[in-house]
């Protein structure tokens, strides 16, 4: 069983383009390269990638895709993994 019941949560402190930034209350950092997701209101949500850890227990992201809709505040989860991208056989043509 993969799921995590214990959530590691932070939120969205600044977005500057593509690149974020989400502090993380409990100092809990995710590792570089950890894929972080946040929910959207349209229902959606975006996933980021950890590219630095900053001080004050934040972490700079990179999006994955436009940044629009996102706001600060917004919460941010902690996948606890790498972005991975799923590899079936259409993929490998």
């Amino acid at each position: 069983n993969m799921v995590k019941t214990n959530l590691n949560k932070g939120y969205v402190t600044q977005i500057i383009g593509p690149v974020l930034d989400i502090q993380f209350p409990n100092g809990n950092l995710p590792p570089i390269y950890s894929a972080i997701e946040i929910p959207l209101d349209s229902g959606s949500f975006t996933v980021v990638e950890v590219q630095q850890l900053l001080g004050d227990n934040k972490v700079r992201a990179v999006s994955m895709r436009s940044t629009d809709g996102l706001k600060r505040g917004a919460e941010a989860i902690d996948l606890g993994a790498p972005i991975s991208v799923p590899v079936g056989t259409p993929t490998l043509g």
